[in-house]
């Protein structure tokens, strides 16, 4: 199996208006099907971020306040996970709750192990 990542954009519950029983069964969902993976072997781990944060750009090491780009942009948690290939980690993107709202985004990165 390979390892990938699963970075999570968009669909934040706040935004969409939801009422508070509304968002309590969304991180429902989140749970099963986070469970459902680690049932199968297939989760290695993952976290939501924090909005806040720090950008560093560039020579000169700019540092500012941030990310500040529109939130379907911005990256709002991860998984890390076991599939067979690409289209299978696809395939398991496809149960994640984020994409319950339209502009939920989820990318599918392969980790690329080198040698150190």
């Amino acid at each position: 199996m390979k390892e990938f990542m699963l970075l999570f954009r968009g669909g934040d519950a706040r935004e969409a208006n939801q009422s508070p029983e509304e968002m309590q069964a969304h991180m429902q969902r989140w749970g099963a099907w986070m469970g459902e993976l680690g049932e199968k072997g297939l989760l290695k781990g993952g976290q939501p971020l924090e909005q806040g944060g720090k950008v560093i750009t560039g020579k000169q090491m700019i540092i500012t306040d941030g990310p500040f780009a529109e939130g379907k942009e911005i990256v709002g948690g991860y998984i890390m996970c076991n599939a067979n290939d690409i289209d299978h980690a696809v395939e398991i993107s496809k149960g994640c709750p984020i994409l319950e709202f339209n502009d939920g985004v989820v990318e599918v990165r392969a980790v690329q192990h080198i040698d150190m």
